[in-house]
């Protein structure tokens, strides 16, 4: 409904849905913030938006009737169709509240067992087994799909970006002085995880580090990203070179696509990188790249080692390292190198097009 991964990580089963089902009407509940990645999907023909965020500014501000009025739509909405199936992939508490409001007589989800376990399995009436908690989120997709009986398929996201969208992402790269065809990494920056976060100087000086190999790097980032991405600049002995808070998702998606890398902390532009096939070198510092990581064995993830990582805390409590450790430890040499690799495989001629 909401976090870009999750979002991400469901369309391989939308895929897997609409080709095991080509007459299906199929729609998505969504939340507003994660409308762009579904918006337009040929797989979709209906979308249901939750604006969350408006709601409960609505509520919190005393205006009842303006909350009431839209939540009555919503749910209005959401049950004027009689569905066939309804499936909860989320199994959260936020997302079986709507499946209980909808009109089904199948209403199904996996059954007790995540690693998020809310409970939210007890308003199904078709449970799966969890086989493995610890799966990968696009494995749990699919194999919560197959317990449906829609056997895997290769996987496919089909990530929806339109004409426009390409034009602005050329446009953009133009303006930072990489004309199309030249290769260049895309680096994103910042979480919503303050452990999970790099270090700005760390960044740049893997920035440098690509740009005297003949590799320039851009930065990308949302509008909030801003004073984040300005203290890398600060660092920075190369060019500037910066698209942060003038690209859509799909504008980003379009940026992502036209990379040789993507280099990203655990965050959603990550994934979305891996869902237009580019390749990924990622920092994983206090989650687990084995439940949450970029998935598909042609990227890469880097992390410290350290013993107490993953420890999933959103600040850091460590008493077996120094504070931070699992983030410290990673060294911008081996960011820089594992850079340089992965756009090596891209091609034997990719240096020659970067000094180009």
């Amino acid at each position: 409904m909401s976090a870009l991964g999750d979002v991400i990580h469901t369309l391989p089963a939308l895929t897997t849905l609409r080709r095991h089902q080509p007459r299906a009407r199929l729609t998505w509940l969504v939340e507003a913030t994660a409308l762009d990645l579904i918006e337009g999907h040929s797989a979709l023909d209906r979308i249901l938006v939750w604006r969350r965020r408006e709601w409960t500014r609505l509520a919190k501000s005393g205006r009842w009737l303006g909350a009431l009025g839209m939540l009555r739509r919503f749910v209005r909405d959401l049950r004027d169709t009689e569905y066939d199936l309804v499936i909860d992939f989320q199994a959260l508490l936020k997302s079986a509240v709507w499946v209980a409001m909808a009109r089904s007589q199948r209403k199904a989800g996996y059954g007790p067992g995540l690693r998020h376990d809310e409970r939210s399995y007890l308003l199904l009436n078709e449970r799966v087994p969890v086989a493995d908690p610890n799966a990968h989120a696009i494995e749990r997709n699919l194999r919560l799909l197959e317990g449906l009986g829609f056997p895997r398929l290769p996987l496919r996201y089909d990530f929806p970006t339109g004409p426009a969208n390409e034009a602005q992402a050329e446009a953009l790269l133009r303006e930072c002085g990489v004309e199309p065809g030249r290769a260049f990494v895309a680096i994103n920056t910042l979480t919503r995880w303050p452990t999970k976060n790099w270090y700005p100087e760390r960044f740049a000086a893997v920035a440098d580090g690509l740009e005297a190999r003949g590799l320039p790097a851009v930065f990308t980032g949302a509008p909030g990203d801003r004073a984040g991405i300005d203290a890398v600049a600060a660092a920075l002995r190369s060019p500037v070179r910066r698209v942060d808070g003038r690209t859509s998702l799909k504008t980003l998606a379009a940026v992502f696509r036209r990379a040789r890398v993507v280099l990203s902390t655990d965050t959603g532009p990550m994934h979305l990188a891996v869902a237009v096939g580019t390749p990924v070198v990622a920092l994983f510092g206090p989650t687990s790249p084995g439940y949450t990581g970029p998935y598909g064995g042609e990227h890469v993830v880097l992390r410290s080692g350290v013993p107490c990582s993953p420890c999933y805390r959103k600040v850091c409590r460590t008493t077996q390292v120094e504070p931070h450790g699992c983030m410290l430890r990673i060294e911008p040499g081996e960011v820089v190198d594992a850079v340089w690799r992965q756009a090596a495989r891209a091609g034997s001629d990719w240096e020659r097009t970067a000094r180009e």
